[in-house]
């Protein structure tokens, strides 16, 4: 039987340092339940990488990967502040790219995401590119000379995560029907508001491979709940 591939996306933005997210990472640990094709993947502050990285390893947990928060759209040199792609390329799998609060606070271009993604390709990560409307032809389209044969789009409404109200499932799946003209065959997964009780009609949307949460992903409760429904529709299909 072919598996289809799955995600579960936490994204712990600006949240927890190195004690609590080694803390938050035992206690998943001690729960979690791998199922087959689905990824779980954590995007925890960049202060955490490095030991995080080393204790998730001798935990051994399958199917669960850490992405970077954000990268330097520049190689490693004299960029004051900057992390580049290839000094975490041995802590993370994956690098979320244009999240829409890296757009809105600090005023990223879809030229930066695109010179970002470039990094993240280069020394082999895979890039979680989020997108939204109405700019997603533009934000996907300049990622076109970039080649890349694995990436994840991350759809999320801006509206969602101002109004903390996600968007109806329907339009969620009219939007990856968009996105997968601009770029066929990637994976999308939906983020905005998703919270344990309201993300089961989501998981149900054949056009989406998975979700991608913020809030929720902070507490291991939430997060966990998260992946047993997902683990749950993938059963159904």
């Amino acid at each position: 039987m072919l598996i289809v591939k799955k995600y579960v996306i936490g994204n712990w933005k600006c949240n927890k340092g190195a004690a609590e997210a080694r803390n938050w990472f035992s206690e998943f640990a001690r729960r979690y339940r791998p199922v087959e094709g689905l990824t779980v993947i954590v995007a925890p502050s960049f202060i955490c990488l490095q030991s995080l990285s080393q204790y998730v390893y001798a935990l051994g947990l399958e199917n669960v990967s850490l992405a970077a928060q954000d990268i330097s759209p520049f190689p490693k040199g004299s960029y004051t502040g900057a992390v580049a792609a290839d000094m975490v390329k041995d802590m993370v799998d994956y690098v979320i790219i244009g999240h829409s609060e890296r757009r809105r606070y600090f005023h990223e271009t879809s030229q930066d995401a695109a010179r970002k993604m470039g990094e993240v390709v280069d020394v082999g990560l895979v890039p979680i590119v989020c997108v939204d409307q109405p700019y997603a032809m533009s934000q996907l389209l300049a990622l076109n000379d970039i080649d890349s044969k694995e990436m994840i789009i991350a759809y999320g409404p801006v509206e969602a995560m101002v109004v903390r109200i996600p968007e109806p499932p329907l339009k969620a799946a009219e939007t990856a029907r968009f996105i997968s003209q601009i770029q066929p065959g990637r994976p999308i997964v939906y983020g905005g508001s998703l919270e344990a009780d309201n993300v089961k009609d989501y998981l149900q949307v054949p056009e989406l491979s998975g979700v991608f949460v913020g809030e929720a992903s902070l507490e291991v409760d939430s997060f966990l709940a998260i992946c047993e429904q997902m683990a749950e529709a993938m059963k159904a299909e």
